[in-house]
């Protein structure tokens, strides 16, 4: 159950817009690259589950669809945590770099909300549709010799970046 200390500590995709518009940007344009992604679970038994998914960018909001009573929903039913990471692509280049976000899945069960996105998506049916409350939203380029790391979270710090060489040093922070 997600209680109201939990909220204050998740934003809708529309908060990360708004905080970091060009951030936003880079990383709604890397997840729309390609269509499947990766989204990692939490079994029944505390293990990790990882699977294909498709994510959607929606009137300020990040959609997860997937097919009725799949693992997937079936796990985020029970624990509403997640990980969602964008497709690296096909070789080994990571053109455009290396996004994801974390956070909880909130089923949707408002009949008015999924006629609406059933009327601008049309899924396939039946299917469960839950909408991200977001805790993390993070973008990994490389800037040679170092790996650049923005990390965004509603926690009020805004938007930081590390940068980490290829030795043993800790990461950097810039200010």
């Amino acid at each position: 159950m997600t209680t109201e200390e939990d909220r204050r500590k998740t934003a809708r995709w529309s908060d990360v817009e708004a905080a970091e518009p060009a951030f936003a940007r880079t990383v709604r344009e890397r997840f729309e690259q390609f269509k499947h992604h990766v989204l990692a679970t939490v079994r029944k038994d505390g293990a990790p589950r990882v699977a294909g998914l498709e994510a959607d960018f929606r009137n300020g909001e990040l959609w997860l669809g997937m097919m009725a009573n799949s693992r997937k929903a079936l796990d985020l039913r029970r624990d509403p945590r997640f990980a969602l990471h964008a497709n690296p692509g096909a070789d080994a280049s990571m053109a455009g770099g290396d996004a994801r976000v974390s956070g909880r899945a909130i089923e949707v069960t408002d009949p008015e909300v999924i006629a609406r996105y059933v009327a601008e998506v049309e899924p396939p049916q039946p299917f469960h549709l839950f909408r991200v409350e977001l805790t993390e939203v993070v973008r990994i380029t490389v800037d040679d010799p170092d790996l650049v790391v923005r990390v965004w979270c509603p926690d009020g710090r805004g938007l930081r970046t590390l940068r980490r060489g290829s030795d043993a040093a800790p990461p950097r922070e810039e200010r």
